[in-house]
Parts: structure tokens; C-alpha cells; sequence
């Protein structure tokens, strides 16, 4: 092999074609073997090593732990280095050379020799060392030097030295295989709490995901839970993403502050709001104009996870490269079967190479998913991170109206998952049309210029799929515009469900969700009928340019002629283009999506309107100020002027909308500030009107995050009259506090707020009327402990808005509001000298005659309790689903339809069959005198076939469109109806953000997921039968290979559903708390802005998205370990198909193994398909499941009739419970009321005052005894003819967004003229008439744009409008003023004179004419007669109007 040269060297022959190729037993020459795999072990060692050892350099987790492990890998490197001491020396390493100055190759082999065993000598030490060292050893440099032994080691005739170099060899490999095992880091150094086995996984675990096989076998085993699931990675943590992308922003917005004009920095904030808000505040803020465009969005998100993002990328790369090697293997394999003198090494090796090329592209394609799903569950961290960050730290109350909590939670709920299918097909819109350029030029090379028909069918079918898509994203947005609505008006729903129930509403608003629901509905059937048009265009387009192709290729010349290896080659090209094809107009269209999704306004006006702090001064000042509650709108408050002196108190006192509690959201900065100055001193403790009370312990609702101070804490408990309330709670100040307060009355959920901001020892207390809820003795006690002259916030400043006039001699200063404006301030003795007009004399002192606003009694609910209620179907959950809910699912459907689904399933795969094996018979048919005969016939079989198929895909994918809408209909008018006749207690019980994700996330899935899956499964179905056909047609034997492999997929997806399932449900739960934060957080948003707690409200969010985030990791991580197992399994059919062609291709034609061949290459993927597509069907049939679990619970059953008539009351030995087991909210109650006659019902917190009404409007039903009216037992009444028949104005006012109107009249049932009738009854038509849309004045979301007191009064419209025989007032005056409650009271006695009427009392006063009272204590009856005789007995009743000042 040596050749001389001129110069006397010699040089050696690299290659041999006629040693290597062109013979049957093929070899390397020795001087490939000598100095090519010698050297290149080497130099992939020694270009590895220095980035090897800087990835350890920053990725050092330790010394590992000592284990069996660690003790076999050092065992077997000390044995292989005590055999390598035992090899002889080469004699050759101190002989001189021979034949040449430097390139001998036996003498520079031995050389070599001696010194790589000296290097591996050192190089083991080190290692074993940096592993040691470093934890999870690199299996590559074990297969660096398992290489380097074997060319180091050498072949010998010597046998001492051949046994040693094979026993060195064989140890070596046993460490090759041991290292792909990563030891584990000592248990000091890893997480304490179940850490993800990824970040101690070996290499090759990494690449197959093996180390999510623990996880799959224990949910095998039994039900997963949410203990069992591993903590996030660090890199995946809420808090590392937000600080990341929040760096990221600051850098942009740094930049962008040095590019935008002087005249925008105007605009800023100015610098002293930097002593208030946060830093993450002022980044927002500065961004207010900016994030309208969405691109600075894009660009951040891109920066920040652009570097992960593009190691996927390159992963991909690397895939596309091995996927366009197969075509060419394939094309020498087919070359060999009709290369009857090919030596059938080449057979096997071609095989060979299909498998690990097939191996390879599966493992780098899913190494990129992976990447993908990663970044995708990154960026839904970072936006729902973002996201409640401006609600906690920007939005105001202008802001608030305009994005409701609906609109929220869809934005955190489908909307976030649009940007996740952005990361995942994003390179899909780059990369598709070099893929489609590759596959044009590759088919250029085997058809000539015939392949240009095929790039002429591709353009002309892409115009027309772009036109689809474009349709399709403007249809998507109307679709999610509808969706919007939807979400929205349900939250109302659920948030006023007690209103609907008194009023009988359930119909009116069902209506309104179904009409918002059929216009979703149309939008998604037209977008579905296009994407059934688009998807049979493209399924047919591997067709048509096919057609095309071999039809210009045999037409223009009768010599061109198709055989196996053009046919079949160009069909797996072709193959290979249908997904770019397919791919580019999907992908574009999410794209766009996504893109519209950062660049949609209604996504971001929620957040233009930014909240800002008031400025620190010296005072509480406001000067000239004009306010108005949003940037257009009419203002709120005028000429301004208030200056509150340090230490002092000021009552702010005014008629219902004069702008008090106006006044108190200008000083917190919640109004848009028009003109003048705004200045606050210190920090804020701010008591809202209605309390504001978080779904954890009564503890932590007071303490509010700060430390606990036990002294303080009792003093406050005190003070705020809250110690009675410890004695009556199940579990003292540890009982749980349900959802907005649930198990609290109204008077004990204000003087917990109070305590509230009483504890936290603020500087300046802004309180908006906290005594307008509690009993008269309490409100003095309160008073006089907290907010007098000598309660504990004396040394405090106070703004107390009220209408409590005995407190106003107590106060600094008085500030009268008269349409939003102080028309007058002063002492109390300066104001009634001047007669000021807000001080009219009273018949008595508002507060002093109030009794508690107590909603129901304070009833048990324990911390287990609610944690149930949290979850309350999910434990009893089986692995897998029931086939009830497919059988419930294809019920909806109905058969008329799916059994022409299977028939077009069918013909649709067997015309794909009669094409396919046309071409075969094509391309095996005899060539004579260089042509195929009846070319055309040919061509137009073939023609008619694809056309065929073609038309079925249309049908098949319209019909299952069309019968997903159908089921989804049904599905959600079914849910609706089960949960609006659910009772009163199944919403007490079930949290709203429950509730909101079944009819957002799940609904979702219901309409989109199910019937996409049903399309995959069903598809791959029916391919695999024409697949298994035509392998089985080619080589029977194979079915030895199908057979196990069919029943081991039949395993895997028995094993694998079961966990998918679990982590699916796990997924599913743990997301209905985050839509309950968020909820929870906007409605507070103004306490907690206040009290400056957005840090650890972030923190709970972001502990909630990341205890969400531990169930959604593993669930996409398990598909990836599905497919790369399954794949690499289904790969040996590619292995068998291709042997069994090779050693029968002298029975086998090239046509049939050209077939068998390439549709077996098609195996792999479509059974992996298969068993992921049933388990998404698996995975989202779950959300039936979850709709149809609501069907279980009991409902309200209507039965028609025709009452009452006369308006009589009979109570017979009625008793009332929340729920079983907990006390008596009633007890033994006995009363009979009289036509027409007016009962007063008083009574302390818990008394059962409100019970009463809630069990006549069987709100909850009796537990003993009965209701009658009329003689008629409620419980024989239709709900729905009782509560239409009764009216209530209830003690919690609640409006719907909407018009006016509609929240006086949602059913149209009246005339205009009646509704103003009913406004100027309850003197709100000067009010209604001064709005620029009267009657058509559009109410925010729970009637925020209107005051309390206004809510009030429009609720007494309501009951005017209706005017029934019975009337029930749930203190229903309490947040109106003195001189407004006469004129109510006044209206009341003459308007439902001929009205049995019932009035749970909030001024003593009110009820002193009525026919009875009764007074209530503790669920009894304790007193009742008339009023006079009630004070002569000088009972409870006396005392309480002793207190009020009405004896």
C-alpha cells in the first residue's frame, strides 16, 4: 500500500473502491485503518474536552454519592488499568524506523500505541476525578476511549497480549455501558422536595427519556396524586422566568426611552412615583404606549428564550438532514434488488442504514419537541406572570371596567396557549419552504424538468390555502371575540347566582350565554369547513403532484419510462414535501394568531389605563382637583379642595352618588386625575364599602401577610368587637374563610376588613363607611375603640366616609358632597349653625338603629372541608376513562352520522390503496423497445383514484367537524342548564374558578381537541390497515414482526394511558386555583394596591402557576417518551421489511418491495401516531367527563303553577341547615304572617335573620318542618313560579353588565313607561335621566360604574317593576343616606300596601309603625308582638332601641 514519491517519502493509500466496494468481501486498507481511526477518537476527545470541561465548570452539582453504581464504574476502570499495566511495551516504540523519514505505519502505530496508553492512564485518573467531582459522567468520552483502546490495543498473533487486549477491551466496554448511567449528586445537595430526575439523568437517558419511566410505571400502578409529581427544574420556576424576561424588558425599555422623542418622555411618570411603586411597576409604566404593538412583547420573549429556542432549532436541522437521506438509501436498496449480481452485503448494509437513519431522525426530532414544549410552557409562565402583574400592580378602576374578570381568565386560560403553539410551529414557516425547495430539487434529479409541474401544482395550490388561512384568522377572532363574551357574562353569573335565583332570572340569562354561545358556534363551523377544504386540498396535494408530475414525465416522452426506483423514490420525496405542505399554512395561521394575540387591543386596553400612587407630602391635600373614573369619561368629582391634618378625622357625609367613596379612590390614585395635586403622607390602610375577604384562615385575613404580633393582635380583635365572633367560629381564628366570605355574615366580614387595616398600623386610614354593616352597639364599640378620639388609631389619620350623623360631633372635620363636589366643610357645631345641608335633623342617628347586615349564621366549615370542595370529584377518579363517556360523546353525535364517517373512512383508504398499488404494477411492467404500453390508461386510472380519495378526505373531515359542534352544542347547553338549576349550596361549596375553567378550558377542549383527535386516530387507523396490507402483500413473513409489535403497542397504551390520564386530571385541577387567584386579586385589587402586598401576592400566584406547571411538564414530556420508544421499536419492521427484501429479491419484483419498503418507512411514525392521538382523545375526553359530573348533583326541579293570591305566611316548625352536619341555622320556628301584614325581623349577627329569607325562596331547602303561602307548601311549588312570584331586594346589591334596562328588566316584560315609573318610585330618574344613554346606559361588570347606594335603589326598581303579594327586604337601605331611606320607606308603605311584606331591619325606626317584630336570636324566635308592646315587656327589644336612642 505504500506508493514512493519524488522526494523519497512515501505516502499511503487512503482508499480502495475495488478492496472496499466492488467486492464481495469488503475491507478498509491499513492505511485508513492506521491513521483515520486512530487519529479521529482522538481528536473527537480532544476538541470535546475543552467544552466539556466548561460545561462542568458551570454546571458542578458536587461530589456524587457513594452508591453501587459509583463502586461497579471505579471497579471495573481499576481493573482496566491494572490489565493495560500487564501489556508489553511494542519492541517497535525503541527500534528504529524503517522505509521513510517519518511515515512508516507500522513503526508510528506502536509509537502511537505507547503513547495513548500513557494518555489513557492519565486520562482515567482525571476523569474518574472530574466525574467524581462533577455527578452525571458524558457516555461520549467513554465511547472515546472504548475507541481509543481498540486501534491503541491493536491485533496480535501474540496470545498473552491478544487476551489481554480483548480483557481490556471487554472492561472497557462494560464502563462504556455503565456511564450511561448518571450517578446521583449526595442527598445534601439535591432538592429536599422530589427533584426531577432530568437534572441527574445520564445521557442516554436524556435522549430516549428514560428517566420519565419511574413516573409512568408508578401511575401504571395506581392513581397518580399531586404529591407524587416532581418540583419544577429552577430553570422553570415562575420567579427565575418573570426575573429573566423583567431584565430583559428593562433593557428594552432603556433603549426605547433613548429612541422615543423628548415629547413622549413628557409623558412618563414623574420620578418622585419611584417611592412607591416597585420597579416592576415603573418598567410597565413606562411601557403604557409601547405594548399596544405587541412587538416589544415578541422581542423580549424572543431574547429571553430565544437561546434554548434555537438549540431545538438546530436539533431540527439535523433531523431534516437524516429525513432527506432515507429517499437515497432507499433508492440504493431498490437498485439492489434489481442488481441481480449486487453482493448481498449491500442489501444488508442499505438495510442497516434505513434503520439508523430512521433511529436518528426520531431521536433529534423529538430531542426538538421537547425543546419546543419546554419554551412554549416557559413563555405561558412568562405571560401569565406579566399578566397578573398588571392587574396586581397597574390596573385601576377605569381599567377594571373595561377588562372584566372573564375576559382575564380567558386570556390566562386558551388565549396563553396560542403563544405556546407559536414556539412549537414557528420554525415550521422558515424551514417548510426549504424542505419544499430540497423535495422539488431531489425530484428534478430523478424526473428532469417534469418536476417543474410539480412546483407549478404547489403554486397554484398555495394561493388558495392562503386565502384559507386568512379567513380562517379572521373567523379565529370573532370566534374568541364571542368566546370573550361568553367567559365574561358566565363570571357575572356565577358572581350574582343568589340574584338569578331570587329574581328567577335562570332563563333570561341562560338565553343570553346560549345566544353569545351559537355565534361561537357559526364562526367555528365556517373556520371548520375551511379547514376541511384546506386539509383535503393538502392530503390530496402528495396526489396531484404526483399526477402531475408522472404525467408531463410519460406524456412527453414515450421513452421516459417509471420504474421502482423513480416511482417509489419520488413517492417517499413526495411523501416528505406533504408535510411542509401541510405544515406551512397551519403554522402560518397560528402564527398569526399568536401574533394578533400580542398585537390585539382588546388583549391590552385593560392595561393602558395604568394605576399611579398619589405622591408623599406632608398632608393629606388634594388641591383644584378634577377626577373622572376613565380617560373619556364624564367627571366624578370637581374643584376639589381638601386638606386632612396629621392625627386627625374627617367624616365625609353626602346623599347616595355624591361622590364619597369617589373622594376616597382620588386620594388612593384609582381615578384618572384631570388637574390639580394629589398628596398622601406615609403609608395607607384602606377599608373598602363592601369587605373584600380571601379564601384562607379569619388568622391570616387580619395578619394580611405582615408578622404576627400576638398583643397587637388581640388588641385588634378587641377593638374591632371581633372576640364574640372567635367564640361562635368552629375553629376560632383558625377556621377557614370560605370563597368571598361564604360562612360570614356581613357585618362580621366588615369588622374582619377593619381589622384588616387596624393591624397593619398604617399612617393614613382611609375608611369607606365600615359601619354601615354592623349592630348599633357594635358600631359604638367600634367607634369609640378604633376610629374616636380616644380609639387606638388616635394618633392616625382618618377619612371616614358615613352616614352615621351621632358620630359627627366625635370628628375633626366634616366634608359635604353634593354631586361631586365639597360644598361644604367644618366642625359639626359650624355646620349646624350655618344649617349645613348635609346635617338635616333625623327622626334617628344612623348606626345607632342598625342591626348587623348578617347575610346567613356563621355555620362550620373546616379546612378539610373546603379542601375537598376544592377538588371535589377528582379523588375518586379512575386511572382511565370510562367508556360511558364515549358512549355519552357519540350519543350527541347520534348515528346517523358516524356510520357515514367509517364508510368514508374506509373508501378513503382503500382508493389511497388502489393508487399506491396501480403504481406498483406501473412501475413493474415490462419495458419493450425502450416504452410502457397504454401510458395514458395508466394515467388516468391512477388519476381517478386520487380524485376519489381526495373527495372522501373532504367528507370525512366535514362530517366529524360537523359532528364535534353537535356534541359540543349539547355538551354545553347540558352544563349549562345542570349548574343554573344546581341550589344555592353547590355554589357555596364549589369555588367560581372551577366553574370558569369547565366552561372556558374544558369547553374548549370539547370543541376543538376531541374532534381533532377523533380526525388523527381515525386517519392513522385506516392507514395502518392499508400499511399492514401492503408489507403483508410483499412479505407474509413480516407479519411475524407486525404481530408483536401490534400487540406490545397494544400494552404501551394501556400502560401509558393510564399515567396520561392521571397527569391530564392533575393538569386539569390544579388550574382552576389560578383562575380563583385571579379572580380573587382583581376583585381586591384596590386593598391590595393600598396596603402595597403586590409582592406576596405575586408570590402566591406564581406558587399556583408552578404547582399548575408540575403537572403540565410531565404530561407533553410524556408523549415525547411514548414516541421515542415506540418509534425506535416500530423501526425494526423498517429493519425486518428491509431484510426480507434483500434475501427474497429473487422472488420479489422491485415494483412490490419498491412499495412495501417505503410504506413500511411510514410504519413507525403512524403507529406512534395512533397511540398518542388516542391518548389526546384519552386526555380531552376527560373534559366530558368533567361537564357530565355536574349532571350528578342535585338540581331544582320546576312544576308548573298558578299562585298565590292572597300573600299569607306559615312557618311550622321550620328548621334550616347550610349543609348536613353543620348547626342549626334555624331551630323549632313557628309563625304565621297575615295578608297584607308588615313584619319587621331583627336581631344580632347570626341571629337567622337572613336564613328566613333564604329558605322561603327555598334558596336552601327545608331540613325540617315547612314553608307555606297561601297554604301552599313551597317545597310543591316550581322554583322557578315561586321566586317570579316573590320578590326580594336583597342585602347585597348586584348589577350585570349590560344596559340598565336589561339589569331592571331582562326579560322585556315591561314598558319603558313602567321601568321610569319604577325609577322615579325609587328616585333614581334624575340620576337615569342625566346619563347620556338613559335607559340604555351600559353597566361594567357587576354594576361598578354605579355606587352602592345606587345599586340599592335599583334593586327597589326591580321589586317595584315586579310587585308581587309577598315582599321581602334583606336591609335592603343600608348603604343609602338617611334623608333617601325615608323617602324608600315611604314609597314601600304606599306601594306594596295591599303586599305582605317582610324587612330584615337596618334602622330600628323604620320598622316602629309595623303590624309585628320579631327578634331572633341564635336561630329561635326569642321575642314577637307590635313594636309598643315589645318596649313595655322591656326584652331584647327594648334594649335595642334603648341603644338606639329611640326609648
Amino acid at each position: 500500500s505504500l506508493q514512493p514519491q519524488p522526494l523519497g517519502l512515501q505516502f499511503c493509500v487512503f482508499q480502495d473502491w475495488n478492496l472496499t466496494w466492488y467486492t464481495p468481501h469488503p475491507d478498509l486498507t491499513q492505511c485508513f485503518q492506521h491513521t483515520v481511526l486512530v487519529w479521529l477518537p482522538c481528536l473527537y476527545l480532544w476538541l470535546g474536552a475543552p467544552f466539556y470541561l466548561v460545561y462542568r465548570r458551570f454546571r458542578d452539582h458536587g461530589r456524587i454519592s457513594v452508591s453501587a453504581l459509583c463502586g461497579a464504574k471505579t471497579v471495573t476502570r481499576g481493573r482496566a488499568l491494572v490489565v493495560m499495566g500487564t501489556l508489553p511495551v511494542p519492541s517497535a516504540a525503541i527500534r528504529p524506523p524503517v522505509g521513510g523519514p517519518f511515515l512508516h505505519m507500522q513503526t508510528n502505530r506502536d509509537r502511537l500505541r505507547l503513547n495513548l496508553i500513557l494518555f489513557r492512564l492519565k486520562l482515567s485518573t482525571y476523569e474518574r476525578g472530574l466525574e467524581t467531582k462533577s455527578g452525571p459522567s458524558f457516555a461520549g468520552v467513554m465511547l472515546t476511549r472504548l475507541l481509543l483502546g481498540l486501534y491503541a490495543g491493536g491485533f496480535s498473533g501474540d496470545a498473552p497480549r491478544f487476551l489481554a487486549f480483548f480483557t481490556c477491551f471487554s472492561l472497557q466496554l462494560a464502563q462504556l455501558v455503565l456511564s450511561c448511567f448518571a450517578d446521583q449528586r449526595p442527598a445534601t445537595l439535591r432538592p429536599a422536595c422530589n427533584p426531577c430526575p432530568v437534572e441527574d439523568a445520564s445521557f442516554l437517558s436524556k435522549i430516549l427519556f428514560w428517566w420519565f419511566s419511574g413516573l409512568v410505571t408508578q401511575g401504571f400502578r395506581s392513581p397518580l396524586k399531586a404529591e407524587d409529581l416532581w418540583s419544577l427544574r429552577e430553570e422553570d420556576t415562575s420567579e427565575k422566568i418573570i426575573r429573566d424576561l423583567v431584565r430583559e424588558w428593562t433593557t428594552r425599555v432603556k433603549h426605547l426611552a433613548r429612541c422615543v422623542p423628548r415629547q413622549d418622555k413628557c409623558e412618563s411618570p414623574p420620578r418622585a412615583l419611584s417611592y412607591r411603586i416597585t420597579e416592576q411597576t415603573q418598567l410597565l409604566l413606562k411601557l403604557r404606549q409601547e405594548q399596544g404593538s405587541g412587538l416589544l412583547l415578541l422581542r423580549t420573549l424572543a431574547k429571553t428564550f430565544g437561546p434554548c429556542f434555537l438549540t431545538g432549532t438546530l436539533c431540527l436541522i439535523v433531523q431534516d438532514a437524516f429525513m432527506f437521506s432515507i429517499p437515497q438509501v432507499l433508492s440504493l436498496l431498490l437498485g439492489f434488488v434489481r442488481d441481480e449480481d449486487a453482493p448481498l452485503w449491500k442489501g444488508h448494509l442499505f438495510a442497516v442504514t434505513l434503520f439508523l437513519l430512521s433511529c436518528l431522525q426520531s431521536l433529534f426530532n423529538h430531542q426538538y419537541m421537547y425543546t419546543c414544549f419546554t419554551v412554549g410552557m416557559r413563555v405561558k409562565t412568562a405571560i401569565m406572570g406579566l399578566i397578573y402583574r398588571k392587574v396586581t400592580l397597574i390596573i385601576n378602576s377605569a381599567a377594571r371596567r373595561a377588562c372584566t374578570v372573564g375576559e382575564i381568565v380567558n386570556l390566562v386560560s386558551a388565549d396563553t396557549q396560542k403563544l405556546m403553539d407559536f414556539v412549537v410551529y414557528f420554525n415550521a414557516v422558515w424551514l417548510a419552504p426549504i424542505e419544499i425547495g430540497l423535495c422539488l430539487f431531489f425530484l428534478w434529479q430523478r424526473l428532469g424538468p417534469s418536476a417543474l409541474a410539480g412546483i407549478a401544482t404547489v403554486i397554484l395550490i398555495f394561493p388558495l390555502n392562503g386565502l384559507i388561512a386568512k379567513m380562517r384568522s379572521k373567523l379565529q377572532e370573532v370566534q374568541m371575540k364571542y368566546m370573550d363574551g361568553r367567559i365574561k357574562l358566565m363570571n357575572e353569573i356565577l358572581n350574582g347566582i343568589k340574584i338569578l335565583k331570587f329574581y328567577a332570572w335562570e332563563k333570561a340569562f341562560q338565553e343570553k350565554v346560549l345566544a353569545y354561545r351559537e355565534e361561537e358556534l357559526k364562526a367555528l363551523k365556517k373556520s371548520q369547513i375551511l379547514y376541511s377544504i384546506s386539509i383535503a386540498s393538502f392530503n390530496s396535494s402528495t396526489f396531484l403532484i404526483a399526477f402531475a408530475m408522472f404525467g408531463v414525465y410519460v406524456l412527453t416522452d414515450e421513452k421516459n419510462v417509471l420504474d421502482a426506483q423513480k416511482v417509489f423514490v419520488s413517492m417517499a420525496l413526495i411523501n416528505i414535501l406533504k408535510t411542509p405542505l401541510s405544515q406551512l399554512p397551519f403554522c402560518s395561521r397560528w402564527c398569526i394568531v399568536s401574533v394578533l394575540y400580542c398585537y390585539n387591543n382588546d388583549v391590552y386596553r385593560c392595561f393602558q389605563h395604568t394605576f399611579a400612587f398619589p405622591l408623599d407630602g406632608t398632608s393629606v391635600v388634594i388641591k383644584n382637583g378634577t377626577f373622572s373614573w376613565s380617560r373619556d369619561g364624564p367627571p366624578c368629582l370637581k374643584r376639589v379642595n381638601v386638606e386632612v391634618p396629621h392625627g386627625s378625622v374627617v367624616a365625609v357625609v353626602g346623599h347616595v352618588g355624591s361622590g364619597k367613596s369617589s373622594l376616597l379612590s382620588a386620594m388612593l390614585g384609582e381615578t384618572e386625575k384631570r388637574s390639580g395635586h394629589v398628596t398622601v403622607k406615609g403609608s395607607v390602610a384602606y377599608v373598602p364599602q363592601q369587605a373584600w375577604i380571601q379564601n384562607t384562615t379569619l388568622r391570616e385575613n387580619i395578619v394580611f401577610g405582615q408578622e404576627r404580633r400576638e398583643s397587637w393582635y388581640h388588641r385588634v380583635l378587641e377593638a374591632c368587637a371581633l372576640l364574640p365572633d372567635l367564640d361562635v367560629l368552629p375553629g376560632g381564628d383558625a377556621t377557614e374563610i370560605g370563597e368571598k366570605g361564604l360562612n360570614l355574615s356581613g357585618g362580621q366580614k366588615q369588622r374582619v376588613s377593619l381589622a384588616r387595616a387596624v393591624y397593619r398600623t398604617a399612617d393614613v386610614y382611609l375608611l369607606d363607611d365600615p359601619l354601615s354593616a354592623v349592630d348599633p352597639h357594635v358600631g359604638q364599640h367600634i367607634f369609640h375603640k378604633v376610629i374616636g378620639p380616644k380609639g387606638i388609631l388616635r394618633d392616625k389619620t382618618r377619612v371616614l366616609v358615613t352616614h352615621a350623623l351621632s358620630f359627627l360631633p366625635q370628628v375633626d372635620l366634616i366634608l359635604v358632597m353634593v354631586d361631586g363636589e365639597i360644598t361644604e366643610t367644618g366642625s359639626y357645631a359650624e355646620l349646624l349653625g350655618r344649617q349645613g345641608a348635609g346635617l338635616r335633623a333625623e327622626p334617628g342617628p344612623r348606626g345607632a338603629g342598625q342591626t348587623d347586615r348578617g347575610r346567613r349564621g356563621p355555620y362550620r366549615i373546616t379546612r378539610p372541608s373546603l379542601s375537598k370542595l376544592l377538588f371535589p370529584y377528582f379523588t375518586q377518579r379512575p386511572p382511565q376513562v370510562k367508556l360511558d363517556m364515549y358512549v355519552e360523546y357519540f350519543r350527541t353525535i347520534g348515528p346517523a352520522l358516524i356510520v357515514p364517517i367509517i364508510f368514508l373512512y374506509a373508501f378513503q383508504q382503500a382508493a389511497s390503496l388502489g393508487y399506491n398499488y396501480w403504481l406498483r404494477l406501473w412501475a413493474d411492467d415490462p419495458v419493450v423497445n425502450g416504452t410502457q404500453t397504454d401510458a395514458d390508461a395508466k394515467l388516468a386510472v391512477f388519476c381517478a383514484l386520487g380524485f376519489a380519495q381526495g373527495r372522501a378526505i373532504f367528507g370525512t373531515t366535514v362530517a366529524i367537524s360537523l359532528g364535534g359542534i353537535m356534541a359540543s352544542r349539547h355538551l354545553h347547553l347540558d352544563l349549562l342548564n345542570n349548574v343554573l338549576r344546581s341550589p344555592m349550596q353547590f355554589f357555596e361549596r364549589t369555588p367560581s374558578g372551577n366553574l370558569l375553567n369547565c366552561f372556558s378550558k374544558e369547553v374548549d377542549a370539547i370543541d376543538c381537541m376531541i374532534p381533532e383527535g377523533f380526525k388523527m386516530m381515525l386517519g392513522y387507523v385506516f392507514k395502518m390497515l392499508e400499511v399492514a396490507t401492503i408489507v403483508l402483500m410483499a412479505s407474509p413473513l413480516a407479519g411475524f414482526v407486525i404481530l408483536p409489535l401490534t400487540l406490545f403497542y397494544t400494552f404501551i397504551q394501556s400502560f401509558y394511558v393510564a399515567t396520561s390520564c392521571q397527569l391530564r386530571r392533575l393538569e386539569s385541577v390544579s388550574r382552576s386555583p389560578i383562575y380563583t387567584h385571579f379572580n380573587e386579586t382583581v376583585q381586591g385589587a384596590s386593598v391590595i394596591r393600598a396596603f402595597r402586598v403586590q409582592p406576596r401576592f405575586i408570590l402566591q400566584a406564581n406558587s399556583r402557576v408552578d404547582h399548575n406547571q408540575t403537572a403540565y411538564f410531565p404530561r407533553f414530556v410524556a408523549t415525547r417518551w411514548l414516541a421515542v420508544n415506540l418509534e425506535f421499536l416500530g423501526n425494526v419492521l423498517v429493519l425486518a421489511a428491509a431484510i426480507f427484501s434483500v434475501t427474497g429479491r429473487a422472488t420479489l419484483s422491485p415494483g412490490i418491495v419498491g412499495l412495501a419498503v417505503s410504506h413500511s418507512l411510514q410504519v413507525t411514525g403512524i403507529l406512534s401516531w395512533i397511540v398518542r392521538a388516542w391518548t389526546d382523545v384519552e386526555n380531552n375526553i376527560v373534559s366530558v367527563e368533567r361537564v357530565k359530573e355536574y349532571s350528578e348533583t342535585p338540581k331544582e326541579v320546576p312544576l308548573p303553577s298558578a299562585w298565590p293570591q292572597t300573600g299569607t305566611i306559615e312557618f311550622q316548625e321550620y328548621g334550616l341547615q347550610y349543609r348536613k352536619g353543620l348547626d342549626w341555622a334555624l331551630k323549632e320556628i313557628t309563625l304565621s304572617v297575615q295578608e297584607r301584614e308588615k313584619v319587621g325581623i331583627v336581631g344580632r349577627t347570626g341571629a337567622g335573620k337572613s336564613s328566613l329569607a333564604l329558605g322561603i325562596f327555598r334558596i336552601l331547602e327545608a331540613a325540617k318542618g315547612k314553608i307555606s303561602i297561601d297554604g301552599i307548601d313551597i317545597a310543591e311549588v316550581g322554583l322557578q313560579d315561586l321566586r317570579s312570584r316573590v320578590t326580594i331586594i336583597p342585602q347585597d346589591p348586584v348589577l350585570f353588565s349590560g344596559s340598565l334596562r336589561m339589569s331592571l328588566d331582562p326579560f322585556d316584560s315591561y314598558s319603558d313607561e313602567e321601568v321610569w315609573r319604577a325609577l322615579e318610585l325609587a328616585h333614581l330618574k334624575s340620576f337615569v335621566s342625566g346619563l347620556p344613554d338613559k335607559l340604555q346606559h351600559e353597566c361594567s361588570e357587576g354594576g361598578e360604574n354605579l355606587s352602592l347606594g345606587q345599586r340599592q335603589l335599583v334593586c327597589l326598581a326591580r321589586a317595584l317593576l315586579r310587585k308581587t303579594k309577598v315582599l321581602v327586604l334583606d336591609e335592603a337601605t343600608a348603604a343609602v343616606d338617611l334623608e333617601t331611606d325615608n323617602l324608600i320607606q315611604s314609597t314601600i308603605r304606599t306601594q306594596f300596601e295591599e303586599c305582605t311584606v317582610l324587612t330584615i331591619a337596618h334602622r330600628l325606626n323604620t320598622i316602629m309603625d309595623y303590624t309585628r317584630v320579631i327578634v331572633m336570636d341564635r336561630g329561635y324566635i326569642t321575642e314577637m308582638d307590635s313594636p309598643g308592646n315589645l318596649i313595655t315587656k322591656r326584652g331584647h327589644f327594648y334594649r335595642m332601641c334603648v341603644e338606639a336612642g329611640l326609648v
